[in-house]
C-alpha cells in the first residue's frame, strides 16, 4: 500500500509529478514509476538493475547490510539447522512449512517424478563425451517440454504444480546422468527408498547400474548432511540473474521447462553460478601455501588483474550469512575425509591470510558461500565442472517457486525493459558503389 509519495521535478519543463511509494514488509520503500514516460517523456537509467524492483514477491528477502537472508520469513540459519532440502523446497513453493503428512506426500511426489523417460536417456547419446555438464543440463531440461507436452497449460494451477514438482524431482537425475555420460559409466535409476540427497549421490557414484549401497560401499550420512545444507543455502536468493531470467522468459507465457533452461544458461556464467568453480581455479593458480602472501598482495594491487575469488559479495556488505553457516560444515567435511590434498591446506591458508589482512578487513572482503562450497564439493569428490550443476539442482526450487508466483499474479505483464539509445541519429542509405 502506498502511504507516501515521491515528488519528481522535470527541470527542463518545470513539470512536477508525484509518484506513490509502496511499503515493503521489510526493507526499502519502492517508488512506482510505471507512468514516468507518459508523465515526463523520459525513462530511468539503471544499469544492472541495482535500484529497480522488477516485481513484487513474497518468497525471499535479503538485507545485505545486516547479513539477513529469509525464505518466506524464516531465517536461513534456522532452516539450515533444522530442515531437509525438500522441506525447504515445499516452503518456497507453497509459502508455509509442511506438516508431516504434507512433507511425506511431497517427498513421494518428488521421488515418483525423479525417473526420466527412456527416450530422454537416449538424448545424452547426442552429446560428445567431454561436453560440459552444464551444456547437457541446458539441452536436456529444455527438451522436457517435448516429453510432457500434455501438461503445459500455464493457466491450470494443478498442471503448474505438476511441472514444478517434476523439475525438482528430475533435476538430480539429469545432473547425475550428465556426469556419468561424461565419464562413460552406465546411468543409474533413482530409488524410491532413498532421500533426495542420498538418491543423488547414489546416482552419481554407484559402480553398477543399480546400487551404490552394498557390502563395500555406503553413503556417508555426514556427507549427505553437508550436501543437504548446501542445497538449502543455494535454494533461492531473491531476484538474482538466473531467477530474473526465469521470470523474464516466463512473462512471455513460455513453458516452465524452457524458462528453467533459460535460468540454467544464465547460471552458467562465471560471475553467477560459476563462482565456486572459479575459486578452485584460483587455488590452482596460487599453487602452494607458500605463494599465498604474494597472491594476497597481487589481489590488493589495483593494477594487477588477479582477483581473490570467493571473497566479498555484491549484495552482502558486511558478511554472507550462508558462509557463516557453511564454514563449520567445511571444516567438519575436511576432517571427516582426512584428505592430504594440498588444495585444502591451500584454501585454509588463503582464508587465514585474508581474514587477518587489514585491507580485506577494511574493504569487508570476507569469504562468501562460494569459497566454502567449492572446497566442500571437492572434498565430496564432485568434479569441478559439476559445481555449477550442483548449484542448478538446488536453485531449481527457487526458480519454480518464482515461476509459480508470477503465474498466479493477475497483473503480470510481459517484461520489456527500455534503453538509453546512444547510436547514430536517423540517416539515409548510401548506395554501395558510393561508400
Amino acid at each position: 500500500m502506498a502511504n507516501d509519495t515521491l515528488l519528481i521535478k522535470h527541470t527542463g519543463t518545470g513539470k512536477e509529478v508525484e509518484y506513490p511509494l509502496f511499503e515493503s514488509t521489510l526493507g526499502a520503500k519502492t517508488v512506482d514509476i510505471h507512468s514516468l514516460y507518459k508523465d515526463l517523456d523520459c525513462f530511468t537509467h539503471d544499469p544492472g538493475f541495482v535500484a529497480t524492483a522488477s516485481c513484487k514477491s513474497k518468497i525471499t528477502y535479503i538485507d545485505g547490510d545486516k547479513g539477513i537472508l529469509l525464505y518466506r520469513g524464516y531465517p536461513i540459519e534456522q532452516l539450515a539447522e533444522k530442515c531437509e532440502f525438500t522441506e525447504v523446497a515445499y516452503l518456497l513453493m507453497h509459502g508455509e512449512l509442511p506438516n508431516e503428512n504434507q512433507l511425506l506426500k511431497f517427498n513421494l511426489e518428488v521421488s515418483d517424478k525423479a525417473i526420466i523417460h527412456e527416450s530422454l536417456r537416449k538424448f545424452f547419446d547426442g552429446f560428445h563425451y567431454d561436453a560440459h555438464p552444464m551444456a547437457m543440463l541446458v539441452g536436456v531440461v529444455g527438451s522436457l517440454s517435448a516429453f510432457y507436452h500434455s501438461e503445459l497449460n500455464n493457466k491450470d494451477p494443478a498442471q503448474r504444480f505438476i511441472s514444478a514438482t517434476r523439475m525438482i524431482g528430475k533435476m538430480p537425475t539429469i545432473a547425475a546422468a550428465s556426469y556419468r555420460h561424461s565419464v562413460g559409466r552406465p546411468f543409474v535409476y533413482p530409488r524410491m527408498d532413498l532421500g533426495y540427497c542420498e538418491n543423488f549421490m547414489n546416482m552419481m557414484f554407484s559402480r553398477s547400474s543399480q546400487n551404490y549401497i552394498d557390502q563395500d560401499h555406503y553413503i556417508d550420512q555426514d556427507f549427505v548432511k553437508a550436501l543437504n545444507l548446501l542445497f538449502i543455502l543455494h535454494a533461492d536468493h531473491e531476484q538474482n540473474a538466473s531467477t530474473s531470467t526465469v521470470r523474464l522468459a516466463g512473462s512471455t507465457g513460455a513453458n516452465p521447462y524452457a524458462c528453467v533452461a533459460a535460468g540454467i544458461a544464465a547460471l552458467w556464467g562465471p560471475a553467477h553460478g560459476g563462482a565456486n568453480e572459479a575459486v578452485l581455479n584460483m587455488l590452482a593458480e596460487i599453487g602452494t601455501a607458500e605463494n599465498v602472501p604474494k597472491y594476497i598482495a597481487k589481489a590488493k594491487d589495483p593494477n594487477d588483474p588477479f582477483r581473490l575469488m570467493g571473497f566479498g559479495h555484491r549484495v552482502y556488505k558486511n558478511f554472507d550469512p550462508r558462509a557463516t553457516i557453511i564454514r563449520k560444515t567445511c571444516y567438519e567435511v575436511l576432517k571427516k575425509t582426512q584428505t592430504d590434498d594440498p588444495l585444502f591446506e591451500l584454501a585454509l591458508a588463503v582464508e587465514e591470510h585474508a581474514l587477518k589482512d587489514e585491507y580485506f578487513i577494511e574493504k569487508k572482503l570476507y569469504p562468501n558461500v562460494d569459497f566454502y562450497s567449492g572446497v566442500i564439493y571437492k572434498a565430496l569428490n564432485i568434479p569441478v565442472d559439476m559445481f555449477t550443476v550442483m548449484f542448478a539442482i538446488a536453485r531449481t526450487a527457487g526458480w519454480v517457486s518464482h515461476w509459480l508466483e508470477m503465474m498466479e499474479d493477475p497483473n503480470k505483464l510481459i517484461s520489456r525493459p527500455r534503453q538509453l539509445y546512444v547510436g547514430p541519429a536517423q540517416r539515409d542509405y548510401i548506395p554501395i558503389n558510393t561508400r
